[in-house]
């Protein structure tokens, strides 16, 4: 065990944070998430909320300054949001990085998309619907 490392934090997942460079983003997928299906590499988390990941993870990696550094995906039309879901991730996030932006909402199939192209994705245990969280990783400050 190491000293300074939320108990959330899995060595994979240290690993991973470890292995992204700036610009690259990891998806914290609900439980829902079709994550398998678009991203060979999956790490899992089941049984952990993202809030609570987001608790393990902000300490270590830094959001990306130079472009928005948070997105989820849009509600589907008909569907209803819960905005507390947004709530509880910010909340958490201003902890760790105050000031940051409210993530950009952005299409259902363009999130699809998105984990394609993402670093890693973790699939957790978060059963709120349209609760998928990508993290855009910045330049770590010395």
């Amino acid at each position: 065990m190491l000293k300074g490392i939320h108990p959330s934090i899995s060595p994979e997942l240290l690993k991973t944070l470890a292995e992204m460079g700036h610009g690259d983003e990891i998806i914290l997928a609900d439980a829902h998430y079709p994550g398998v299906s678009f991203n060979p590499r999956i790490l899992r988390a089941d049984g952990l909320k993202i809030t609570t990941l987001l608790d393990g993870i902000l300490p270590l990696l830094e959001l990306d300054s130079y472009a928005t550094p948070l997105a989820m995906m849009q509600v589907v039309e008909g569907e209803t949001l819960d905005p507390e879901v947004e709530a509880d991730y910010m909340q958490v996030v201003g902890r760790h990085a105050p000031g940051t932006k409210a993530p950009e909402r952005i299409d259902r199939f363009a999130f699809y998309e998105r984990s394609r192209t993402a670093f890693a994705v973790v699939m957790t245990g978060e059963t709120r619907k349209y609760g998928n969280l990508l993290l855009k990783k910045g330049v770590t400050p010395f």
